[in-house]
């Protein structure tokens, strides 16, 4: 049985399955729309279901609506733009290097999210726990780097790309917890709802003003494309729902560290579906990110 003390672990595995699926349907729209254009679906279709999320929240909780404190803009801006800003070093990185190779150090995220979060937030994390994030992160890195991958660790501009991005992405995870746990006098839900709502208005305002000044093209194409966009979205808001669900309630350490479970299910897919088989060196990776995960839930 569940307490409510660890509802995280179920929260962060349903956002790890929507997220997976909301990339899914997003990378069908990269070419229409372009990067940009397709990231901000998640965002701009993403943010009318967050209200309604947060509508049945209030219904369902009674609870009121809270008033932002002065607390909340710093920790809610943190996220939001991290977010953003995570997202632009990441594609810069994928342009100078392979793709495997960029993931190896975007998942390094798990790592300094435990570090953020112990400095600006106070997150305590047992020796055990920082044990574990250490091997499933190790493990990530393992199944992600392959001998023929193409350009290796040595190129310093790209690896300090991907570092910087899996550093804003962490910062972003910080964010948006610290954001969550200040939100006064609500329960946890009605907090990570309304924290939803606020940071997806706020991304929503910022890409969509830069695209408008930029691409003004892309934001037309956007609303043609306004039926599979939707459905992108709502994966979107539902995915980052059960993030931030699960930001509520354990540090986001915990959090990002258990999400690395997605890699197990990309690895399924492809040797289910595409009947790619497993190297020695994947299988290794994997059973290092499942004896992380265990280690994880299990202190």
């Amino acid at each position: 049985m569940f307490s409510i003390a660890t509802l995280w672990i179920p929260f962060t595995i349903i956002a790890a399955l929507g997220q997976v699926a909301r990339n899914a349907m997003q990378r069908s729209l990269t070419g229409p729309l372009g990067t940009w254009g397709a990231t901000n679906i998640r965002f701009l279709f993403g943010f009318p279901f967050s209200i309604l999320f947060f509508a049945v929240v209030l219904i369902v909780s009674g609870d009121p609506i809270p008033w932002p404190t002065a607390a909340f803009w710093p920790w809610l801006l943190l996220g939001a733009l991290a977010q953003i800003v995570g997202t632009g070093m990441m594609l810069l990185a994928m342009n100078d290097r392979s793709f495997v190779v960029t993931t190896a150090y975007l998942k390094t995220e798990a790592i300094q999210t435990a570090i953020f979060g112990f400095i600006f937030l106070g997150d305590h994390l047992t020796l055990l726990k920082v044990i574990a994030i250490l091997i499933a992160t190790a493990g990530v890195v393992i199944a992600a780097l392959r001998p023929a991958s193409g350009k290796g660790f040595a190129d310093l501009k790209p690896t300090l790309l991907g570092l910087a991005a899996a550093a804003a992405f962490a910062l972003s995870a910080v964010g948006f917890r610290g954001a969550v746990i200040v939100v006064p006098g609500v329960s946890f839900v009605t907090a990570a709802s309304y924290t939803l709502v606020f940071g997806l208005f706020v991304q929503t305002l910022i890409l969509s003003i830069y695209l408008l000044l930029r691409a003004p093209d892309v934001l037309k194409k956007i609303l043609g494309l306004w039926r599979p966009s939707m459905l992108a979205g709502f994966m979107g808001a539902f995915a980052s729902q059960f993030w931030f669900l699960a930001f509520a309630l354990t540090a986001a350490a915990n959090v990002r560290t258990l999400a690395l479970v997605e890699v197990l299910f990309a690895q399924a897919v492809a040797y289910y579906s595409f009947k790619q088989p497993l190297s020695a060196r994947e299988l290794f990776g994997i059973v290092l990110i499942v004896v992380g995960v265990a280690l994880l839930v299990s202190v």
